[in-house]
């Protein structure tokens, strides 16, 4: 036989096989094994193969090969035969997800969500559902397919489905747009799902009509009472020129934060009878005219160049092409909400964008209503905290001596873990340090969390309550760590010396009494200690004021990852080789979940705001003290509850395992193990993790692979700068030591 002959046999048998051997969508063949009460490990074992290659193939990572595919088609036909799809007539399948679907339907399939084939002795690469790729711009103003993303639609994971929903025609267009002046001079405005309109405003006076009357863009409310998120325009250095704006600012603009008032675009909207509101013209630009009514008159301006979009938490995002950052933004503020400012800005508005202070009355008699406290909000005036919980420099501290120091017994201190010990001789025959980082960890610390809505009422002797929010002063350094209540009834003796302290962020035990949020006395309770507070600071008036903001994150969250091929139900081993490299296959959503990320952080961060200039002095008021969203005490809350939920993972897997984290970093864990991976130290037990401990997936709460180092590295690191306690946990991730003194 020729080598012609020979190539073409092997086409036509490849062809035969494609033929023979259609596979239904991933979904179906788990509904089908599941329909049947098979498990994945009787599928593995009848096909030879392994069990979690099943997985990957119902969860769309990898295909089969022949010859296992052919046998494993013949058992989903088989399969099908006698639990057709709900809907399906007779014992035929459906189109989207049958045995019988034919090889075009199959190919299309394929197409619009490839696999990558594993190179031998290799992990598979996952499978993942690209998102809608940018549309090149056409001619002149056009609709984009069906197929195009809508803004508030719910975006499919791999392997599943959803159904269409509904857009509302004042924002047909989508949250934003993104304005740019193509080679031929022409204003165009990319939007979401690729569509591009042509923009005939030639000033940004009427930018800001042309949006409002024109452009159908915006977002509808988050919350029944709340309002529509403003229109929010990108405006490329394009576009900055086409306007008569700077593409960078003056270093005088930049410290500033805004044009000067005397610029000539802040003239023309003047004149337009436009107002700014009061950071004026900067990269994240606000241009209103007073409300009538319930209209509002308002646009949101997004400049990159000006360094709207900051790259610790947008990445490149400011680089890309002007399609490519609309689907960035437009995944977030689809997801998220429309950003408004930075990440911390847009992390807090949405804290009132799902519980706005105030709503609509009942009617009265005549048919009118009036504006009323809405419940479960913070209100709309802001209330003072508690002596303890105000930060440095607040005015109820105006009295103090200038230069006087608070200790632990006037000022409450909740922050996150920078904590690590010397190695023991054992730990140091180990081979390896393993770094876990918790997902999502702050989130996950408000999820569920019963915060204080109103002002602070001061207690004296109180009896302790550990669902009532607000700092308390108790003394917990009779707490021994060296023996504790891990659960009903059972006691666990522990190396005190190796764990650190639940209640002090450095982890050294507290020598007398300190204020402290309700999660972390009521931990101390846990672990079978008595406490008796001295005074206390509570709020009666409370609720679950974050459980909201946390499940619109952590939805946002996991949506993003699915699109990147991370499921929130993987088998462990799967979550590790999902996680690799996860950020290469879409860089444009990795940059999304970066955001949503920081979106966390800087929305609690944002809740004890501190001054920022403005000329401001110790003892008087700074500006963000005027929101009612200033709260600390809900930031302290928090962060004690995401420091106590680390500590409880901490001392359940000690108490079984018998191991102590060498170092702790807010919510990174380093563990001394002879592996280079966590399942090397975790105790899984035929896939379960140790309940109540360290679980590896992407919900928040569970734990991620940080990053792996060898203990030559760590003790090498320390001898080098002389720090027997230096936290390796800051410098796992890559093991690059770039400032031992700050870790910065």
């Amino acid at each position: 036989m020729s080598d012609e002959e020979e190539l073409f046999s092997a086409v036509d048998a490849l062809l035969e096989q494609a033929v023979r051997d259609p596979l239904p969508e991933p979904a179906e063949r788990k509904r089908l094994r599941e329909a049947a009460g098979l498990t994945q490990d009787q599928v593995a074992g009848a096909l030879q193969t392994r069990r979690e290659a099943v997985g990957n193939w119902e969860a769309g990572r990898t295909e089969p090969r022949p010859p296992k595919r052919a046998a494993y088609a013949r058992l989903l036909e088989g399969l099908a035969a006698r639990f057709p799809a709900p809907g399906a007539a007779g014992n035929t399948s459906t189109a989207s997800a049958g045995p019988t679907a034919t090889p075009a339907r199959e190919a299309a399939s394929q197409t619009s969500a490839p696999h990558t084939a594993p190179a031998p002795h290799t992990a598979p690469a996952p499978h993942t559902a690209p998102a809608p790729a940018a549309a090149p711009r056409p001619a002149a103003t056009s609709r984009p397919a069906s197929t195009s993303r809508r803004p508030g639609a719910k975006t499919a994971t791999p392997g599943k489905t959803t159904a269409a929903v509904a857009v509302d025609p004042r924002f047909a267009h989508g949250p934003l747009a993104v304005i740019d002046v193509g080679a031929d001079r022409k204003v165009v405005a990319y939007c979401t799902g690729g569509l591009v309109l042509d923009v005939p405003a030639k000033s940004i006076p009427a930018l800001v009509d042309w949006t409002l009357q024109e452009a159908k863009l915006g977002q509808p409310k988050l919350s029944g009472p709340g309002k529509d998120a403003d229109p929010l325009l990108v405006l490329t250095e394009s576009a900055l020129e086409r306007y008569g704006l700077p593409t960078t600012l003056t270093e005088e603009e930049r410290l500033a934060g805004r044009l000067p008032e005397g610029h000539k675009v802040i003239k023309q909207l003047a004149r337009a009878e436009w107002k700014l509101t009061k950071r004026g013209f900067g990269p994240w630009a606000r241009i209103y005219r007073p409300a009538k009514g319930s209209e509002r008159a308002c646009v949101q301006l997004c400049i990159p160049s000006w360094h709207a979009l900051d790259s610790r938490h947008w990445g490149t995002a400011a680089q890309l092409p002007p399609a490519e950052l609309a689907r960035v933004l437009g995944a977030y503020a689809s997801r998220v909400m429309t950003p408004c400012g930075s990440t911390a800005v847009t992390g807090l508005e949405l804290m009132t964008a799902l519980h706005p202070p105030t709503r609509a009355s009942a009617p009265h008699a005549d048919g009118t209503r009036h504006s009323e406290h809405n419940p479960g909000s913070l209100g709309k005036d802001p209330v003072d905290p508690a002596p303890c919980e105000a930060p440095d420099g607040h005015p109820l501290l105006a009295d103090l001596p200038r230069f006087h120091i608070r200790g632990p017994g006037e000022k409450l201190l909740e922050e996150a873990y920078d904590w690590a010990r010397p190695m023991t001789d054992a730990e140091c025959t180990l081979r390896h340090l393993v770094g876990i980082d918790v997902n999502m960890a702050f989130a996950a610390g408000a999820n569920g969390l019963i915060v204080g809505l109103g002002a602070p009422t001061h207690v004296k002797a109180p009896v302790f309550d550990p669902k009532l929010p607000g700092s308390w002063l108790v003394d917990l350094s009779h707490v021994d760590l060296s023996r504790v209540k891990v659960g009903k009834d059972m006691w666990a003796d522990l190396d005190a010396g190796l764990l650190p302290s639940p209640f002090t962020p450095k982890g050294e035990r507290p020598d007398g009494p300190a204020w402290y949020a309700t999660p972390t006395v009521a931990y101390a309770v846990e672990l079978g200690y008595d406490v008796a507070p001295i005074e206390a600071y509570v709020r009666y008036d409370n609720g679950r004021y974050l459980d909201a903001w946390y499940q619109r994150l952590r939805d946002a969250y996991l949506a993003t990852m699915a699109d990147l091929g991370v499921d929130a139900d993987l088998a462990p081993a799967d979550f590790l080789a999902a996680m690799d490299g996860y950020q290469e296959r879409d860089p444009q959503l990795a940059i999304v979940v970066s955001a949503i990320k920081a979106t966390v952080k800087g929305g609690l961060g944002k809740l004890r705001e501190r001054p920022r200039g403005e000329g401001w002095r110790p003892g008087e008021p700074w500006r963000a003290l005027a929101r009612p969203t200033w709260r600390p005490d809900i930031r302290a809350a928090v962060i004690s509850r995401t420091r106590i939920n680390l500590h409880r993972k901490i001392v359940k897997h000690a108490a079984f395992t018998g191991q102590y984290p060498v170092a702790i970093l807010s919510d990174c864990v380093v563990y001394a193990a002879n592996g280079e991976s966590p399942l090397d130290f975790l105790p899984y037990r035929d896939g379960k993790p140790l309940p109540g401990g360290f679980k590896l997936g992407i919900n928040p709460g569970l734990v991620k692979h940080e990053g792996t180092q060898t203990v030559l590295w760590g003790e090498g690191v320390r001898e080098q700068f002389d720090a027997p306690e230096l936290n390796l946990a800051r410098y796992i991730k890559d093991g690059t030591v770039t400032d031992a003194d700050n870790g910065e």
